[in-house]
């Protein structure tokens, strides 16, 4: 049982934006995967929750006249994986869902409370990072539309106010088309963990595939919050593809990090994964975009 005052089900985002200002100290719900092991834990024990899992509107995936894909706060895990529009655009973002606990937590968690709730680990938060993911969201003052980049302030801490709902996940044309990219996550174990380190490169080759004109390089748990590394993505952009771009972007990744020892792995070892997974899904996902392997 679960130790909770009420939950009221939102009949949709303003009926939610109403109850929380209603309420200072409600809660948002949705899949309840995140919240629901911390009213377990006593963390939030015997809370007013409301729900937004049965708001239609907040779970499409769709692609928009401007061409940009939008992915609704509720889209769980599951069908972020199998959209048609994520599998032929964005295929890196499905990929880090797909590895989000096991079949009954990615069927029932969300997108949007995976980047709400503001951990580091978060697998989504590190490729809507190089994707330039802009978050949408909507108050009783009205909207917002916040790039990711600035959505993170601390470790587990947001932007998003009480009563703001995230509506929206948008990607811009200019951050898909042409690009491919690859997510590596590790753990302990190969399934039902939480990351103890993750990658994403995003990039964009010439025409030819012997360049690259474009590369975004993002980690999971490397910082306080979701980080992307921008001094080594600017030193790669417009190199031709070669081995020595291996070494460049795993010893230009360390620069820019700041990992910390915790119960999952110390410090020293994730500075090692760092520098090797970004080599490892650097050369994947230029083989995805139709390269050579460099190793």
């Amino acid at each position: 049982m679960y130790d909770l005052k009420s939950c009221y089900l939102a009949k949709s985002v303003d009926d939610a934006i109403r109850a929380l200002d209603e309420n200072p100290a409600a809660v948002v719900i949705s899949g309840g995967t995140d919240v629901l092991i911390k009213v377990r834990e006593g963390r939030l024990a015997g809370c007013d929750l409301v729900s937004i899992h049965e708001v239609e509107a907040l779970k499409r995936v769709q692609r928009e006249e401007d061409q940009s894909i939008v992915i609704g706060s509720a889209a769980t895990f599951s069908q972020v994986v199998n959209d048609f529009v994520i599998q032929k655009h964005l295929s890196m973002l499905g990929e880090a869902a797909d590895q989000v606990g096991g079949t009954q937590i990615r069927n029932m968690g969300t997108i949007g409370g995976n980047i709400c709730n503001g951990v580091t680990s978060a697998d989504c938060g590190a490729p809507l990072l190089a994707m330039n993911a802009v978050l949408e969201t909507k108050s009783r003052e009205g909207g917002r539309q916040i790039p990711i980049a600035e959505w993170y302030t601390g470790p587990g801490i947001t932007v998003r106010k009480h009563g703001e709902i995230l509506t929206k996940i948008r990607i811009a044309e200019e951050d898909y088309r042409g690009y491919t990219g690859h997510y590596i996550k590790y753990g302990k174990r190969e399934a039902m963990e939480i990351a103890t380190l993750g990658c994403a490169v995003w990039l964009k080759l010439s025409e030819d595939k012997k360049r690259l004109e474009d590369i975004r390089l993002a980690f999971a748990v490397a910082a306080p919050t979701p980080i992307r590394c921008r001094k080594i993505e600017e030193q790669l952009k417009g190199r031709e593809l070669s081995p020595k771009l291996y070494e460049m972007i795993g010893k230009g990744a360390l620069e820019e990090v700041s990992p910390r020892s915790s119960w999952r792995a110390s410090k020293e070892f994730r500075l090692h994964l760092v520098e090797e997974l970004a080599k490892r899904a650097f050369g994947q996902a230029v083989l995805n975009g139709g390269g050579v392997d460099l190793a």
